[in-house]
């Protein structure tokens, strides 16, 4: 098993609004060489699976600059602060991105975002009973479009590509184990 890498030192490099760019200087146990390596550092991230009473999923296509294409995915963000709950957060970004509200909220897992580059986690929730209670209010630099669909449509959303976002596959492969011990 690989050892811990010692960090010799750690600099800011760059401030940005929602991360921080931080070099770390470490040594490899096993050649004893020093190397730099880049970590964004930034707040934890939440993902929602909403359900309706229908059994409809909840989703919103947007834009992701990274890709440069719409993709389909469902409500998530950036927990606002460290002392804020992230089921809290879930809640919060399941309203804005879409005007629904659940009436359970369920933690399912959480993941790692990208451990080779990031320092961050994503929890996923499960939304319950989500019931549609007023317009979405995306953030202003958020373009949405809200699409409720059958949550059985998922597993074939996926086998044609139009799911792609590692976040959200990680997050309905946390749904499904959770539907198969919920029995």
């Amino acid at each position: 098993m690989p050892n811990h890498w010692p960090v010799v030192e750690s600099v800011v490099e760059r401030d940005f609004r929602i991360f921080t760019l931080r070099r770390d200087r470490a040594v490899s146990p096993r050649t004893g060489a020093a190397h730099d390596f880049y970590v964004l550092e930034t707040r934890d991230w939440v993902n929602v699976i909403p359900i309706t009473p229908e059994g409809d999923v909840v989703m919103v296509h947007q834009f992701r600059h990274g890709v440069r294409q719409v993709t389909l995915e469902i409500p998530g963000g950036i927990v606002d602060h460290e002392a804020e709950d992230p089921a809290d957060a879930a809640a919060r970004e399941l309203l804005e991105e879409t005007g629904y509200r659940a009436a359970e909220i369920l933690h399912l897992g959480t993941v790692q975002a990208q451990p080779a580059l990031q320092n961050n986690y994503c929890h996923t929730y499960l939304a319950l009973g989500a019931l549609e209670v007023a317009a979405p209010t995306p953030d202003p630099g958020e373009d949405l479009r809200v699409e409720k669909f059958p949550l059985a449509d998922v597993p074939r959303r996926i086998r044609a590509g139009e799911i792609a976002h590692g976040l959200v596959l990680a997050a309905f492969y946390w749904y499904e184990l959770w539907r198969r011990e919920k029995g």
